[in-house]
């Protein structure tokens, strides 16, 4: 004699449909996901990458902001240079002379860089205008790091300059600005 409640646990054909199911659902991304990872250099970068073209100017000028702020982060000077021309002009953040040309800007930035660890810099509300063969970008950036020793925490303002040589659009000025906080309130008085 079969007992009604171990009728009711087997599972039926349909349960082992479900079953069979959700596994091929869940080993799809699985096995997608053990391909073999491509060999990468000494900073982590995939040398086998492909970047997807962009279709626009401003794609390629967005895409050439982000790839220069990486190899920025990185501290790869030449994969940097790829996106500056070799005549730009350079304002900093800091109260001081503009740099002219890719040279002195790589010498302010090595000695920026030998000073400056576990940076990570951040950029948001990016606007590109491109009009025939020169664009300019503006957006917001938060930096935060170990500088001189110290945890530094900047925010700021960055617009480039871009003319497009040959086929490659070029930084020909980077001006960037420190954004100051607010100051505080003064105390209520009673």
């Amino acid at each position: 004699m079969i007992r009604m409640d171990t009728l009711r646990t087997r599972p039926g054909p349909r349960f082992a449909l479900y079953i069979v199911v959700a596994l091929l659902i869940w080993a799809a991304p699985v096995s997608a996901q053990k391909k073999k990872m491509p060999p990468t250099d000494n900073n982590g970068l995939d040398n086998n990458a492909t970047v997807a073209i962009p279709t626009t100017d401003n794609g390629a000028v967005d895409l050439a902001i982000s790839q220069m702020m990486g190899a920025w982060q990185i501290g790869d000077a030449d994969r940097m240079h790829q996106y500056y021309a070799e005549d730009v002009l350079v304002i900093s953040g800091g109260y001081e002379p503009p740099i002219s040309g890719w040279p002195a800007y790589l010498r302010s930035y090595q000695a920026l860089r030998a000073r400056t660890q576990s940076s990570h810099m951040d950029r948001f509300n990016s606007f590109i205008k491109v009009n025939g063969n020169m664009a300019w970008a503006t957006y917001q950036w938060e930096f935060e790091g170990v500088v001189d020793g110290a945890q530094s925490r900047f925010r700021g303002h960055t617009t480039l300059v871009f003319e497009k040589r040959d086929t490659k659009w070029l930084i020909v000025l980077n001006h960037t600005s420190l954004a100051q906080p607010a100051p505080a309130a003064p105390a209520a008085k009673p």
